[in-house]
């Protein structure tokens, strides 16, 4: 079983673009596997008035400046971009970078995105119900554009909820994602149930988590998985707790 990915979401918010820049390329230098990161228009947390970059523009320049990584959103929002535009910023972006995209897409959240740049922000069920009218929109476009993405450019879904997202997860993911806490096994089990459901085989659908660096320890269940991500947070993007979880992957034994 190969050791899992270490992935970092480097949160846009509350730096300098061209200190973020500097961290991620050190983080590639240091080891980390995939660079993600998150779709939104504000900060979530500390000043919400403070700086803040968006998701796929910041994404097409690290393509430019990193040579190894996997880079994506974790998770982009279906509602900010008609799904035939996504593919098409996901294909280019996926060529810059000589094919290490990977395509997150959830359905979306935060209701201050929305209100302040003119999104309907609908109810949960809606924006779901709109994941589900986009995503086969979106890999019709994928299939159609010349050139074709250069790389696999796998479908990352995002979210645990039981009757709608982890059913269209087995229909459309290549990559599941969910935070790591309590109920991710028993997702983890729901999404296996689904793929059984649909006839999917469930060991075709990769197993990602998110961890606040923290508070979470390693555990027996995290060797199985196919990526630990954490998230580091400007104006410093402090790359130490990125180390110790380097150091665990490191030592655990090869095939």
């Amino acid at each position: 079983m190969p050791k899992p990915l270490i992935s970092v979401q480097f949160q846009p918010q509350h730096g300098d673009y061209d200190d973020l820049r500097r961290q991620v390329v050190a983080g590639e230098e240091l080891g980390i596997d995939v660079v993600y990161t998150w779709d939104h228009f504000f900060p979530l947390f500390g000043d919400p008035e403070d700086k803040h970059f968006e998701c796929w523009t910041t994404l097409a320049s690290l393509a430019e400046v990193t040579e190894r990584v996997q880079l994506g959103p974790l998770v982009g929002c279906n509602s900010y971009r008609n799904p035939n535009l996504l593919a098409d910023m996901a294909r280019t972006v996926d060529h810059i970078s000589g094919g290490r995209v990977v395509l997150g897409i959830g359905s979306g959240w935060f209701e201050r995105d929305y209100n302040d740049y003119g999104y309907e922000f609908g109810t949960a069920r809606s924006r779901l119900a709109d994941l589900e009218r986009d995503l086969p929109i979106l890999k019709a476009r994928l299939a159609a554009l010349d050139p074709a993405p250069q790389g696999s450019m796998p479908i990352m879904i995002g979210g645990g909820g039981e009757k709608v997202t982890l059913r269209l997860a087995t229909e459309y993911a290549d990559i599941w994602h969910y935070f790591w806490s309590p109920e991710y096994l028993r997702k983890n089990e729901v999404l296996n149930e689904w793929c059984r459901k649909l006839d999917r085989d469930p060991g075709s659908i990769s197993r990602s988590t998110g961890i606040d660096s923290s508070t979470t320890e390693p555990t027996k269940e995290m060797e199985s998985l196919y990526e630990v991500t954490m998230g580091i947070e400007g104006p410093h993007w402090d790359l130490a707790p990125v180390r110790e979880w380097l150091e665990w992957r490191d030592a655990l034994p090869d095939d």
